[in-house]
């Protein structure tokens, strides 16, 4: 039995049917732990979980389901809810189209299905009110290799009841319909910084990393991507003493091929770091998938901070957009 099932079947929760490829609960993060070995995780795709927070009128930080690929279906039990949906999903209530972008108004009984993403990796379901979970150090976010976060510390499985936090929170926001921002659709070179040990690799290397078009092989999941591409020789070596690992650093590991570090890294890593991808990019890096290419431009680290508050008034212009 589920350890969801054991609450009681009048709290308003979302009924597991089927629970799609991989679908976790994610927040803004668990910041501030890694001091303890504990990665951040949360949303690999930020602006879509803010995006779909805002629409039920949630704190953009709020936990989702995080959708990968293929979606889950749910059944609404014991209240109604407020639902919306960020990403570019084909989604199905009670079997018949409707869009994402949408604040829906689900009543009991009510069916929805996140079939299949028709681009990038990613979707995010919020609920008015929010999931009721138990946080762990601040978050909600699922750690599944640590069995922390989330429902039960893991992906969502048939069967499990996911209860909510406010029933019916937010109704009257129901057929708001938001503009549709997709990262994976911006497309040129994923920006990072140089950094912290580009001088492990000479001038010739550096060009290559930079050059070159990149391919993320299969080799890849939340807790880092492994590139496929020309051999990158450091010339110091592919050892050092182990320092902090960025969500974004680019490690160079012994058999030449980069590993860009994820929500769910280690905190500390002993490959050298040619560079780190800037945060106003990871968005659009979290909705990259096995099979696509990539490439990499140069910023210094002043621009990559006008650019991070650039996409932060672009968020909050949207919230007035929506009278959030």
């Amino acid at each position: 039995m589920s350890a969801m099932t054991d609450l009681a079947i009048e709290t308003a929760a979302l009924r597991v049917e089927a629970p799609g490829m991989m679908t976790t609960l994610q927040d803004g993060g668990r910041h501030g732990q890694g001091h303890l070995g504990v990665p951040p995780s949360g949303a690999l795709d930020a602006l879509s979980l803010g995006l779909a927070n805002a629409l039920v009128g949630n704190a953009p930080d709020t936990g989702a389901l995080e959708i990968t690929l293929m979606g889950p279906r749910l059944v609404v039990e014991g209240d109604g809810c407020v639902v919306a949906i960020a990403g570019d999903a084909e989604v199905l209530l009670n079997d018949a189209p409707v869009d994402a972008f949408r604040t829906l108004a689900l009543e009991v009984g009510d069916v929805l299905q996140v079939k299949r993403l028709l681009s990038g990796a990613r979707a995010y379901l919020a609920v008015g009110g929010g999931f009721a979970a138990e946080p762990f150090l601040g978050s909600v976010s699922t750690l599944a290799r640590a069995g922390i976060g989330g429902f039960a510390g893991r992906a969502l499985l048939a069967g499990d009841r996911l209860p909510l936090a406010a029933a019916d929170l937010g109704r009257e926001r129901a057929g708001l319909v938001g503009e549709q921002h997709l990262p994976q659709r911006e497309k040129r070179p994923i920006r990072v910084v140089l950094g912290p040990q580009a001088a492990f690799f000479a001038r010739a290397k550096q060009a290559r990393f930079f050059s070159a078009q990149w391919r993320i092989s299969t080799l890849a999941d939340r807790m880092g991507y492994r590139l496929t591409g020309p051999t990158l020789a450091s010339a110091k070596g592919h050892n050092i003493v182990s320092d902090a690992l960025m969500t974004g650093s680019v490690q160079i590991p012994g058999d030449g091929q980069p590993i860009i570090a994820m929500n769910d890294r280690g905190t500390t890593g002993g490959y050298p770091k040619i560079a780190t991808v800037i945060r106003a990019d990871l968005a659009r890096l979290g909705q990259m998938k096995p099979g696509d290419t990539l490439c990499f431009e140069p910023v210094e680290a002043g621009h990559a901070e006008q650019l991070w508050r650039g996409r932060q008034q672009a968020f909050g212009d949207y919230l007035a957009r929506l009278g959030g």
